[in-house]
């Protein structure tokens, strides 16, 4: 795997299948023709972007932000819906350079914060955040969840 570029991009359509793949196995079963229908209406979505990170024009993983304006305070911040690898290449900078890209957008959008949720059975991405600069805030609010 080394010496082998990764080229990071905006999602398209044509996505779908690999993305569900990573999807699935970051243990959100999705089929291709879920994943499809979902970027139908990520992708034209101002405030959204789907980048996928290739190498040797396979998909290897992808991050899907959202922009979301403060009331409180001046300025935006930036959601990461969802960050995959596929497993294969973990450990590759691959993590690192799909958040990289996600930090410069969330800049020219004038965000001021960055926010990922993760499970906490997944102590290995929460290290990883921890390493890229991110830090736990449970201990200083909530998140609350209401399924409609």
């Amino acid at each position: 795997m080394a010496g082998k570029s990764i080229t990071i991009r905006v999602g398209a359509l044509a996505d779908a299948a690999p993305i569900a793949e990573l999807l699935t196995e970051l243990g959100y079963p999705a089929s291709a023709a879920d994943v499809r229908q979902r970027l139908a209406y990520w992708l034209p979505e101002p405030a959204s972007r789907v980048l996928v990170a290739e190498r040797d024009g396979v998909v290897v993983g992808s991050i899907a932000l959202h922009v979301i304006p403060y009331l409180e305070r001046t300025g935006r911040w930036l959601r990461i819906e969802s960050l995959v690898v596929s497993k294969p290449d973990r450990q590759a900078g691959i993590g690192r350079a799909l958040l990289g890209a996600a930090e410069r957008l969330a800049r020219r959008w004038g965000c001021l914060q960055i926010e990922v949720t993760s499970l906490r059975s997944r102590a290995d991405a929460h290290a990883f955040y921890r390493r890229l600069g991110f830090t736990d805030q449970c201990g200083r609010s909530g998140r609350f969840i209401k399924e409609i």
